[in-house]
């Protein structure tokens, strides 16, 4: 019998409760691997702040080179106000956005579903979100975050600041595909979110997407929306998006968004793709009020560890984790972000062991 093959990890636990949900995510791709016949190697590098308290930026070089030279990369959560202070190259955010750019991973999948077991915990009301099952398609290395010029100059009036959002016809079609490919596989629904009543760049994105649906994808269903019209029906009507595709900054917000109606950013998880090396993380932020209580969901983080098995072709064994997943929350399990009367509320570090089990467990099924 041959020796199992390894899948090596380049771990980036960052701030908060980063490592905390991380840690937790490694536990079940580890315990999941055997029975797949693979194994799961992780090094862990430091990035945002704790990168800049040690090495004086957000972004060693040694943790880049790092992820370029692995087989995907895990990341925690980055920055928190104890960074506040630093300015431009120097934020913790500034890191992730280089590491989004030197991975070349353009496209961010964020999946927002609401289990059943869920609808209860939601802000909105059962009836609404029940059934809700998307995906958000956001171009990530482009749009207003990295479009020139950009910058703050002195006037006679005080300081004027500046960014520019610049999108290419390539950038817009190989986001667009990725979103139509994503809607094949799924429910053949795209709604790509612009704002091209008002800028120019959105009429540019409008007029590209609706070519790349009528040259290739018109058995797919696509439909333009505004995205100030989006936001509201994302929380009128989540049940009725399948795909939405759209650029950064919309994306980033929309996203965040959406995130809100499982009831807790600490459900969900995404993949960012598109070189050669996934990215793979929660969406929460660092919370650094309640790092190292035991407070933190690490769902999220277990659910972007199953994306990242899926996207290195252990689909099987991804399978077993969602399910896990949703086994432990049938079973009553919740961490205090979406304990209810009733439920057992749990640790970090107790949901993560047992999501694990119940991985380990549920692969003599799926084998």
């Amino acid at each position: 019998m041959g020796h199992p093959k390894t899948y090596h990890i380049a771990w980036l636990p960052g701030d908060g409760i980063g490592r905390e949900v991380t840690i937790e995510a490694l536990r079940v791709m580890t315990r999941v691997a055997v029975p797949y016949g693979f194994e799961v190697s992780y090094q862990e590098h430091k990035a945002g702040g704790t990168a800049i308290d040690h090495f004086d930026t957000p972004l060693p070089d040694q943790t880049l080179k790092a992820c370029l030279s692995a087989d995907a990369v895990l990341l925690g959560a980055l920055g928190g106000p104890r960074w506040d202070h630093c300015e431009g190259e120097k934020r913790p955010e500034a890191g992730l956005l280089r590491l989004r750019k030197e991975m070349g991973v353009f496209a961010n999948l964020r999946p927002v579903s609401v289990p059943e077991s869920l609808a209860g915990a939601s802000p909105l009301r059962r009836e609404i979100v029940a059934g809700t099952d998307l995906m958000i398609v956001r171009e990530l290395t482009g749009g207003i975050y990295f479009g020139e010029p950009k910058g703050r100059i002195s006037t006679e009036e005080g300081s004027e600041a500046f960014n520019t959002m610049r999108y290419s016809e390539f950038e817009i079609e190989r986001i667009a595909r990725v979103a139509f490919d994503w809607a094949r596989r799924r429910r053949g629904k795209v709604t790509s979110v612009d704002k091209a009543n008002v800028l120019d760049v959105s009429r540019l994105w409008r007029e590209v997407v609706t070519r790349l649906h009528a040259d290739e994808f018109s058995d797919l269903h696509l439909e333009h929306l505004y995205v100030d019209n989006a936001a509201m029906q994302l929380v009128r009507r989540p049940s009725d998006f399948d795909v939405v595709v759209t650029g950064n900054l919309f994306g980033d917000i929309l996203s965040d968004l959406a995130a809100t109606l499982p009831g807790s950013l600490g459900m969900l998880p995404s993949a960012s793709l598109g070189g050669r090396v996934g990215l793979f993380e929660p969406v929460h932020g660092s919370a650094p009020d309640i790092a190292g209580e035991g407070k933190a969901n690490p769902i999220a983080a277990i659910l972007s560890g199953a994306m990242l098995l899926e996207h290195l072709g252990e689909a099987r064994a991804a399978a077993a984790i969602r399910q896990a997943v949703d086994a432990a929350l049938d079973e009553g399990f919740r961490t205090p972000d979406t304990w209810q009367a009733g439920l057992r509320k749990t640790t970090t570090d107790e949901m993560g062991l047992r999501i694990a089990e119940l991985a380990e467990r549920q692969t003599a099924v799926l084998i």
